[in-house]
């Protein structure tokens, strides 16, 4: 070639190489990076909107379906979305950008052109690379946010759980309330029951303040579930989480009193509990509360049990597996509230110390009734006369079991528990008094305190005793099929912790003809209703806070672009 069409050559290279350093590359490489910058930021925009606009379960980032309840959003699922939107966007960009920056390497450069056009291709390809200096600020701009939303949710969800448990604990310890099992082989303590979904019925074992949610934990089925008792808990069907047996409607609201029927073989034992039973509910129902059995067996047992009174007979005998307690729920007006655990075991299960140690319900017990045969004291049935043995004989059956050595094997028991087996309250009755005013021995049983004195005198001098030290408070009382109402109402108000209403004389006058209407299973709360998202959809957790997330990332990109807006105006002012 000509020397001097080299050097033409040569001067047009230069010539185009200065033009375009110093005017086209600046320019063309802001453009660039802007652009590159804007179109970076709109895609990782349009996937986080992908990943968190959607309320179902499917989607880019899909929720999986838990086994029981749903865990926090910002316990987990927060930083799958995080790491969704991250994974698609970054090789996505990246993608982009090489594919883009191969395409205008062939296109610019692929010809002798590409002498003239490099600074072309260059403020192209640095503008193109430079863009991830940006977008990478950016991205971590959005882990910075997903942190901030995290700890201030975080934060907030934990203050939640704090005030929530302390709230629960006081209300408990105020209320004094204690949660035990009522089933055979079981009488455990239960700190928390298991509650069933009234959607799916699946068992919730943890439903309280926690990972699952403050005020609410989601079920699977999308039902959304109180977690403290003042929330409504107690409107769940609860179960033991020992054995899986029901437990009544109020568990954990109201105090559970185990009352334990202490006597020997044909004691009387159940005919006192009837008697009891509609006494109180005589008492109940005339102060216009409400008394109601958890279980529709012994609804039917005790209304037997009353028709069999009133034809004169007697009861059948106690059979000889463990008890379930008959749970008789309990609301006086007020602020008087309890379940009743009545434990009526046969009387053989106190004839020994292996059987009465298969009673573990009196590990919860703080008051319980000692029933007490008198004509199974070898003192007073030795004192009887043929006349009167054969009367007492053919009228009722009697115990052979010495009531002190029964009373003894339960304390020795007892003694096994941390407080050594104190009770509050110990009610020591005294049966078959009507039988016993027609002997001798048993015409001056007028008063508790006589009462007391008479049963030093006939051999039981040394169980007194042992009640005053074992005991808070003792009570002796008797009972016969012709006691008043009104005082086994009373004694049963006190020995359960139940305050007796006012003017409960002419309460019970009132309540006579109330009591001959026999106590049903009546549920006493509302069902908790199924409200939620339906199970193919996320908890409305997740929503807001994906919707949190989404609403900082808006405003992050506003700001960002409204602020590389504003740098290019002053940059290149017009």
């Amino acid at each position: 070639m000509h020397p001097i069409l080299v050097l033409l050559l040569i001067a047009v290279w230069g010539a185009a190489m200065w033009l375009g350093f110093m005017y086209v590359f600046p320019v063309l490489f802001a453009a660039t990076l802007v652009v590159a910058g804007a179109a970076a930021l709109g895609l990782y925009y349009l996937h986080a909107c992908r990943t968190l606009a959607p309320s179902t379960l499917e989607g880019p980032s899909p929720v999986a379906e838990p086994k029981i309840a749903y865990r926090h959003y910002l316990l987990g699922q927060v930083w799958r979305d995080w790491w969704t939107i991250s994974r698609t966007v970054v090789p996505q960009v990246y993608r982009t950008a090489r594919g883009i920056i191969v395409r205008l390497t062939r296109l610019l450069l692929g010809g002798f052109w590409g002498f003239f056009v490099f600074p072309v291709w260059l403020a192209l390809c640095a503008g193109i690379v430079a863009a991830a200096v940006p977008a990478g600020v950016f991205v971590l701009a959005l882990t910075v946010l997903y942190g901030l939303v995290a700890a201030v949710g975080l934060a907030v969800w934990l203050v939640c759980v704090l005030v929530l448990a302390a709230v629960e604990r006081v209300f408990m310890t105020y209320g004094r309330i204690l949660q035990t099992c009522p089933h055979p082989f079981c009488y455990e303590r239960i700190g928390l029951p298991e509650y069933e979904c009234p959607g799916c019925g699946a068992r919730h074992a943890r439903l309280a303040p926690g990972s699952g949610g403050a005020f609410r934990h989601v079920c699977r089925c999308g039902a959304r579930l109180p977690t403290t008792v003042p929330l409504g808990r107690f409107r769940l069907a609860a179960y033991c989480p020992h054995c899986g047996g029901r437990l009544p409607e109020r568990i954990g609201r109201v105090r559970v009193e185990p009352l334990p029927f202490v006597g020997g073989p044909a004691a009387g034992k159940t005919t006192f509990m009837v008697l009891g039973i509609r006494a109180l509910h005589a008492r109940v129902r005339a102060v216009h509360g409400r008394l109601a059995f958890v279980e529709q067996r012994h609804a039917q047992a005790y209304a037997g049990a009353i028709r069999e009174f009133q034809r004169g007979g007697r009861l059948a005998k106690t059979g000889p597996e463990l008890p379930l307690a008959t749970m008789v729920d309990v609301e006086l007006p007020g602020r008087a509230r309890r379940i009743l655990y009545l434990f009526d075991p046969a009387g053989e299960h106190y004839t020994g110390a292996t059987e009465v140690e298969s009673l573990r319900y009196l590990d919860h017990s703080e008051a319980l009734l000692f029933v007490v045969d008198p004509f199974a004291l070898p003192q007073l049935r030795g004192s009887l006369t043929g006349d009167e043995r054969e009367f007492v004989d053919q009228s009722a059956a009697s115990s052979e079991e010495d009531p002190a050595d029964t009373l003894q094997r339960v304390l020795n028991e007892l003694r096994s528990r941390p407080d050594q087996g104190h009770q509050k309250r110990v009610a020591v009755i005294v049966t078959k008094t009507d039988l016993l005013a027609r002997t001798e021995i048993g015409r001056c049983l007028d008063t508790e305190a006589g009462l007391r004195e008479w049963l030093g005198n006939v051999g039981l001098g040394n169980t007194v005793r042992t009640l005053d030290q074992v005991a808070g408070q003792v009570r002796y009382f008797a009972s016969g099929l012709a006691t008043e109402p009104a005082d086994v109402a009373d004694l049963l108000g006190w020995v359960t912790g139940l305050a007796p209403a006012g003017g409960a004389a002419g309460a019970d006058r009132k309540g006579a003809d109330a009591a001959q209407e026999l106590p049903g299973t009546a549920p006493l709360r509302a069902p908790w209703p199924v409200r939620g998202r339906g199970p193919s959809r996320v908890p409305i957790g997740y929503q807001v806070g994906r919707w949190a997330v989404l609403s900082g990332l808006s405003v992050l990109t506003v700001a960002t672009v409204t602020g590389a807006v504003v740098a290019a105006a002053e940059r290149f002012p017009f």
